[in-house]
């Protein structure tokens, strides 16, 4: 992972990422948040998360990216990065994290296209505010298909 972090460019990341959170659907939460997979082409692909009221329908930023990869005819994610709004009341006692992660769904959909990759994750508006770690670590025994 560390070499691969020296030719990342996550600022052009976070800026992709910044953009599409201003256009996610949260009416439920009032939880937006944005993300960004660059590709081994060099391509980024941006995606906002997308409530809906039956929350099972709902979509993650991160799964949103990824499928606008796909129906680009891409398969080879090498970054990821995530921006969310900071810590945010979610509901009654209920406070979001200051710095949000992928979910479970996401960092298995992570894990159908890259055995590994770094992923930043940022707070909007706030400089500074990030940390870095990488698909493995968050998902350290991902379910993966055998290959044949």
């Amino acid at each position: 992972m560390t070499d691969l972090q020296t030719t990342i460019d996550w600022a052009a990341l976070e800026r992709a990422a910044l953009d599409v959170q201003t256009r996610a659907h949260a009416p439920y939460s009032a939880y937006q948040v944005g993300a960004a997979v660059l590709t081994a082409s060099g391509r980024i692909f941006a995606g906002c998360n997308v409530e809906n009221a039956s929350y099972g329908l709902s979509i993650c930023a991160e799964r949103s990216a990824i499928v606008q990869m796909v129906a680009a005819g891409e398969r080879a994610p090498i970054a990821l990065t995530v921006v969310t709004p900071g810590t945010s009341k979610l509901g009654p006692g209920v406070e979001s994290p200051a710095i949000g992660a992928p979910c479970g769904m996401c960092r298995q959909t992570l894990a159908e296209f890259a055995e590994d990759l770094p992923i930043r994750m940022a707070v909007a508006d706030r400089d500074g505010l990030s940390r870095m770690t990488s698909l493995a670590a968050l998902l350290p025994e991902a379910f993966r298909a055998k290959s044949s």
